[in-house]
């Protein structure tokens, strides 16, 4: 059964998030199935991706960087140990409460990637930043068939792929 996700681009200028751009994934069955890995190789103490890999979307967590999504759909993720070339980083996770789904409530919690999350990741405030930020969020679907309650924080540099975290940035 396929899971979709959005990657959302986010709008400050005083209107809600402008674009939509679907996202899925396969679950974490269907990739053991297909031969496809769940996860990549993590070190046991910092969680952090240890070799490149190919991971089921869902496996994504905070702190591992990747190469770019392309637009539209995807099943996985491109990870790729931080001390290496990569194009985008999750840096924050929002937990949303439950209820029905709702646009509005995934966009409002989408907000946060650019408020104190990204200020206290990055050191600056986002409006003064040169650091680009979207969302990848829940769908429908995925609320209701799998209680997929997580908005997650991707920020990359728009100049191009960078080698180690963005953590401390300050630009």
């Amino acid at each position: 059964m396929m899971k979709m996700r959005k990657r959302r681009a986010l709008v400050l200028a005083g209107s809600a998030l402008a674009l939509t751009v679907a996202l899925s994934g396969c679950s974490a069955i269907n990739s053991i199935l297909s031969g496809g890995p769940a996860d990549a190789d993590r070190d046991e103490e910092t969680g952090q991706v240890t070799e490149s890999s190919n991971i089921d979307i869902f496996a994504l967590k905070v702190g591992d960087c990747k190469m770019e999504s392309a637009s539209g759909l995807i099943q996985d993720a491109d990870v790729v140990p931080c001390g290496e070339p990569h194009d985008e980083e999750v840096y924050y996770e929002i937990t949303m409460d439950d209820g029905e789904f709702s646009d509005e409530a995934v966009d409002a919690a989408s907000q946060e990637c650019v408020g104190d999350a990204f200020t206290s990741f990055v050191g600056v405030i986002w409006d003064e930043s040169t650091l680009d930020v979207y969302p990848i969020t829940p769908t429908k679907d995925t609320w209701d068939q799998y209680n997929d309650r997580i908005v997650q924080c991707v920020i990359s540099d728009p100049a191009g792929p960078v080698t180690g975290s963005l953590a401390g940035a300050a630009r």
